[in-house]
């Protein structure tokens, strides 16, 4: 739950991302890299009470996994587009990592956490677009 209270807790920049921008298109591809399962993007932009314009969520099935693709995420972030996350959290129980860039906020799930919490369905308003593993 305490990323949830960080999502809503955070002010989103007056920016606005697209499908296209090199942000989203190096997350997407840095999760790909490291073999991240049921890659989908949430397009919350028409969404008013959206905490960002986009949400990416992916799965594996290990810590060690779910570690790597954040890991991969960040460390792709930060040299194609120098930024750092503006916040992060779960990196302790590796069920559910959150990495937060304002924008776009990706989420690294075991796929118990995923069907638990549910995101596509709690944002079921958003255009869902599916991304080849």
């Amino acid at each position: 739950m305490e990323q949830l209270e960080a999502l809503s807790n955070r002010k989103k920049s007056v920016t606005r991302l697209t499908r296209s921008s090199k942000l989203f298109k190096t997350i997407i591809k840095a999760i790909q890299e490291k073999k991240g399962e049921s890659i989908v993007s949430l397009d919350l932009r028409k969404i008013e009470e959206a905490s960002a314009d986009f949400f990416i969520i992916c799965q594996a099935t290990n810590g060690p996994q779910i570690r790597a693709i954040a890991d991969s995420v960040e460390s792709a972030v930060k040299d194609e587009c120098g930024e750092s996350p503006y916040h992060q959290e779960g990196r302790t129980n590796l069920q559910w990592v959150l990495i937060d860039y304002v924008n776009i906020v990706v989420h690294v799930m075991h796929p118990e956490s995923r069907a638990f919490y549910k995101l596509e369905e709690m944002w079921s308003d958003a255009q869902a677009q599916e991304h080849k593993s």
